[in-house]
């Protein structure tokens, strides 16, 4: 059975293909509705353990993920598994790590990689994607 977030559910984006992703802060209070299904945490620590099934993306504040076949893949399952599940993309603030993350996602679904900052901007967050290495991480990420 299908547990995908509703298109009004806050900090939600689309994808190109349909997908809905939840992006949020998690120095923020906890999002209202209903919990992810499964969740992408991208922290420079392990993060506490939660209800749902999650994994740890080791990514330091401001940095880049430490290793980029990890991201790459961890973020493939994510895309995945939004199909039919609500999946959750979270960071501290909830705007570098998680914007850049959502691009490269959005780059996954077929965006083309020099617009998929734009795309995630325009459609998750005006902030998203903090930094000038994040931004041409995200246009290397199909090499990567």
């Amino acid at each position: 059975m299908a547990e995908n977030w509703s298109a009004t559910d806050v900090g939600t984006m689309r994808f190109p293909s349909g997908v809905l992703v939840r992006g949020r802060g998690l120095r923020h209070p906890p999002l209202s509705g209903p919990t992810p299904s499964f969740a992408v945490y991208l922290l420079g620590k392990q993060p506490p353990p939660t209800e749902w099934e999650a994994r740890w993306l080791p990514w330091p504040d401001f940095r880049l993920p430490k290793d980029g076949r990890q991201a790459r893949d961890v973020l493939a399952e994510a895309l995945a598994r939004a199909e039919d599940e609500r999946v959750e993309i979270a960071c501290g603030g909830g705007l570098g790590r998680t914007g850049t993350a959502l691009a490269c996602m959005a780059v996954l679904d077929g965006v083309p990689a020099d617009e998929a900052v734009e795309y995630v901007r325009r459609n998750y967050h005006g902030r998203a994607v903090e930094t000038p290495w994040q931004r041409r991480y995200v246009l290397r990420f199909e090499d990567a």
